[in-house]
């Protein structure tokens, strides 16, 4: 992969200053230069760094889209929301994940922002993001919020994230599976029925995400879960059954088997466009709508496109800041 990536993509990477989420530490951090300006930052002054929702937005929202939103504890209400942020940069095989922390400052500032307590951790190994995980699942604070979300930052493959004892795709890696499991219905009830955002920036293979041409067919639809039935002679008096894994949103950075982009400087493409598209969308747009255009704002650069994935939300899901 490394040299296949030297060949095609070098040019490439070194214009933009960018080095590839991989892992490797062969791959070498290029110098951003002029000819591919960085995103803006995201320490802008002003009262309103997030577009505030005013209360007639809201009431528009909520008049227009009634039971087809998440209802939202509003701040005078004390509500008590609780954000998830894990990043690991320094490794002790791999290369270090340089210019991570401004997507750390960045994500904890738009969090904050959004209403959220948020818990940030660095430079964990799997089991130990397993353990923080299960121990911010416990958080009692969850029964009096409306939402979390879950950040996640690290190097990575197809089947998970890398922890800092990484070596190879093999060792110390989070199963994408343990996110869901430790706050599905059944282990974080105090999240039942409330939007679990997940984010996570990381490389999921080796490829890089651009076609000259293509030719490929239209994919095949989804085969629909067949019908769900109540066993007959069951009563609902004591028991409500509920989706195992309901109400997560899931953004990754890139498709399935291929690379996310960093800068050493400004941070990882994927965050950056993320913060921006929040800060200017969530006072009227709901999050998949944001999803999308985070989306839409890689349509120039083909070599990564972030994917919506494993996505369980009944309603539409607005923040409403202010």
């Amino acid at each position: 992969f490394i040299d296949s990536l030297r060949d095609r993509d070098g040019t490439l990477a070194n214009e933009l200053g960018l080095a590839a989420e991989s892992g490797d530490p062969s791959v070498q951090l290029a110098s951003p230069n002029t000819e591919a300006p960085p995103e803006p930052s995201v320490g802008i002054q002003g009262e309103q760094w997030i577009r505030q929702c005013s209360l007639s937005e809201y009431q528009r929202i909520r008049d227009t889209e009634g039971d087809q939103i998440y209802p939202i504890c509003l701040p005078r209400e004390m509500r008590t929301r609780r954000a998830l942020l894990i990043c690991n940069i320094e490794f002790e095989h791999l290369s270090w994940r340089n210019g991570a922390e401004v997507d750390v400052e960045g994500m904890t500032k738009l969090l904050e922002g959004l209403g959220y307590v948020v818990d940030v951790h660095r430079n964990l190994t799997s089991e130990e993001m397993a353990a923080v995980m299960k121990n911010f699942a416990g958080h009692k604070e969850h029964c009096t919020s409306d939402s979390t979300f879950l950040v996640f930052m690290s190097h990575g493959v197809r089947a998970g994230l890398c922890g800092t004892k990484s070596r190879d795709e093999t060792t110390d890696i989070l199963s994408l599976d343990t996110i869901y499991e430790k706050f599905n219905n059944k282990h974080c009830q105090a999240l039942l029925g409330k939007p679990k955002v997940v984010i996570i920036q990381s490389c999921r293979g080796g490829k890089v995400g651009s076609v000259m041409v293509s030719d490929s067919a239209d994919p095949a639809m989804p085969t629909p879960s067949s019908a769900h039935k109540i066993p007959a002679g069951l009563e609902d008096d004591a028991i409500c059954e509920v989706h195992l894994e309901s109400d997560f949103a899931t953004l990754h950075s890139s498709t399935p088997d291929t690379v996310s982009w960093r800068c050493p400087v400004t941070g990882s493409l994927f965050i950056q466009r993320l913060i921006k598209q929040f800060r200017n969308h969530a006072c009227n747009k709901d999050l998949q709508e944001i999803f999308r255009k985070v989306q839409h704002s890689f349509e120039k650069f083909p070599r990564q496109l972030p994917a919506q994935e494993r996505t369980t939300m009944l309603r539409k899901f607005y923040l409403f800041p202010g």
